[in-house]
């Protein structure tokens, strides 16, 4: 008689949902391999609202940056069901979901979890998520920064030296003194990575990733009640009453899925939820990026850089430094670049004439193909252009936001794809000042690794390995923080014991895809000498001219905008550059 074969236990499945700059998308994965067996992607119908207000159509003020919270809810009643039917599996064996999200996106909500916008203070800008492209809270964190430095602060040097306009400190300052009736309505100021799992879970929770980057969550505590109060009498109490809450490590079970979530989702009520996460962090499971000195670039509208340390050291100019910020057991190191391929998709938009759209279309290609392949044969330096990437402001290693972009070298001779080119490189520039920063400050990086929606752009691969003088490694999957955020799924389902080891099992990479060449890596060292020139003149030098300009230019649109004191009448501004609302292309995973 022959024997029976054992029974196999049939497959166990988690989601992973990324929720983007201009969209969300949901993926289905195999828990013991990883295998992506199904994804879908949910446009949102109101995109970065950065014009002006969907409720009263009153303008915005230069440098606003916000979103509609439904457009998030949308998501998950539309991406997750449709990536389920697309991978084919029974939702019964789906056993935990997991959420990523750009950050600092940060909304101020009721103490049920409302967000102010959906109530009567909906007519106010204040009231709604301020996206982290938002970098009109510039003028209080250079406020933040200059009294943390003046009281020898510890945790400045966390981050740098310098806390971002984009961060939870700066734009709920910027709610108070503007807004100061939206900011007494704010029982909860709470990143959207939180806020998503709220809704899930029907309890709030708060994860020790954007604590510790954006919410200057150190050694177990917030900046004192003495240094908020410094900062404005009526700020004293921010940490205690509207951020406090027990952090939930990356990983863990922040709670289980409700029947009302399991309705808009259609998976089993009662599955593992994991603790929120930004997506850049949770990116680096599903590239096996976990080990130190592994450095993981999440390229797209911006790029984020996270790898972790062995030690806790103090680099200038960083986004920050937590422990276990990535993974336990490491310090998490992160840095970034405020605009990338947003500044592609910006000179496809404004500066490439109609006969060039003409021939990409004849030749079967977009415009973004068209360009680089026209750039591809030159020589570098042949363009004899060097550009800076500030288009959207510096993040690392500046941290200022109301610097811009500078292009030097025009001629009546360049063309559309030697500027495109110079930009590509000048990302290329910023990336590797960073790294630079990240060696020098006692960090090493052993290896860099992409993911994203530009590394398949294969020129922008070959120059940064060449602008950078090492291998650059890709991860494989397509939807990188999805996949992240499903692996971090399945460990707080008890499918894997850790995200260590989860990652081991799921993630995947493919190593040393673009390797450098000798020749160009000397030329572009050249160009890189040039980068550095303008980046001291115009990032740290005495001179101020792209303050002064962003100032002039931020005064002539005030002057100009009709006053509207209920609906919009947001104060005084000292803002910074703001996102060209780039499209598909150049949308990170």
């Amino acid at each position: 008689m022959t024997p029976t074969p054992p029974t196999r236990n049939p497959a166990a499945y988690v989601v992973g949902v990324d929720f983007g700059t201009l969209s969300g998308r949901a993926v289905v994965v195999r828990v013991d391999d990883g295998a992506e067996l199904g994804s879908a992607v949910h446009a949102y119908r109101h995109g970065v609202i950065d014009r002006e207000l969907p409720t009263t159509g009153a303008a915005l003020p230069p440098d606003w940056a916000l979103q509609h919270p439904d457009d998030w809810r949308e998501v998950l009643r539309t991406a997750v069901p449709e990536a389920v039917r697309a991978a084919g599996v029974d939702p019964a064996r789906v056993i935990g979901i997991a959420t990523d999200f750009t950050a600092c996106t940060v909304l101020p909500v009721r103490r049920d979890g409302t967000p102010l916008s959906e109530t009567g203070l909906g007519h106010r800008p204040h009231a709604w998520p301020k996206l982290w492209k938002h970098h009109a809270a510039q003028g209080q964190a250079d406020r933040i920064n200059r009294l943390a430095h003046l009281r020898a602060e510890k945790w400045i040097t966390r981050y740098g030296g310098k806390i971002s306009a984009e961060w939870q400190f700066a734009k709920a300052l910027q709610v108070l003194e503007e807004d100061p009736e939206t900011y007494a309505a704010t029982e909860r100021w709470i990143e959207a990575a939180d806020w998503i799992v709220w809704q899930l879970t029907g309890a709030e929770s708060r994860n020790t990733c954007t604590a510790g980057y954006k919410g200057i969550h150190q050694d177990g505590r917030y900046p004192s009640e003495d240094y908020l109060a410094a900062l404005h009498p009526d700020f004293a109490d921010f940490a205690r009453t509207r951020l406090e809450h027990p952090l939930v490590p990356l990983g863990s079970r922040a709670g289980s899925l409700t029947a009302e979530a399991a309705g808009w989702t259609g998976l089993p009520e009662g599955i593992a939820v994991a603790a929120g996460n930004v997506d850049a962090h949770v990116a680096a499971a599903a590239a096996k990026a976990v080990e130190n000195g592994r450095l993981l670039a999440v390229m797209g509208t911006s790029t984020c850089h996270v790898v972790n340390g062995a030690v806790l050291a103090d680099v200038p100019g960083i986004c920050g430094v937590v422990d276990g910020g990535i993974v336990e057991g490491a310090y998490g190191y992160e840095a970034g670049q405020s605009a990338v391929g947003d500044i592609f998709a910006w000179w496809l938009a404004q500066g490439v004439p109609a006969g060039y759209q003409a021939e990409a279309e004849a030749a079967g290609e977009d415009l973004h193909q068209l360009l680089t392949r026209k750039a591809a044969g030159q020589p570098v330096g042949g363009h004899g252009l060097v550009a800076l990437d500030w288009m959207n402001g510096n993040r690392s290693t500046l941290v200022d936001h109301h610097l811009s972009g500078v292009i030097v070298g025009l001629t009546l001779a360049t063309r559309p794809e030697e500027i495109y080119r110079a930009l590509l490189e000048a990302t290329a520039f910023g990336t590797r000042t960073i790294v630079d920063a990240l060696e020098q400050g006692g960090v090493p990086v052993h290896e860099f690794i992409v993911t994203g929606g530009l590394k398949k752009n294969a020129l922008l691969m070959q120059i940064y390995a060449d602008v950078l003088r090492r291998p650059v490694s890709l991860a494989t999957s397509a939807q990188g923080p999805a996949l992240g955020s499903a692996i971090h799924a399945a460990v707080a389902a008890g499918a894997h014991p850790d995200v260590r080891s989860a990652s081991a099992a799921m993630g995947s990479l493919q190593r040393a895809a673009y390797l450098p060449d000798p020749g160009r890596a000397d030329a572009y060292d050249a160009l890189y000498a040039e980068y550095r020139a303008l980046h001291e003149h115009f990032g740290t030098g005495a001179d101020k001219q792209l303050h002064r300009l962003r100032a002039l230019r931020n005064a002539a649109l005030r002057s100009a905008a009709p006053h509207d004191t209920d609906a919009h009448d947001t104060g005084p501004h000292d803002p910074d550059a703001h996102d060209t609302g780039a499209t598909t292309p150049t949308e990170r995973p």
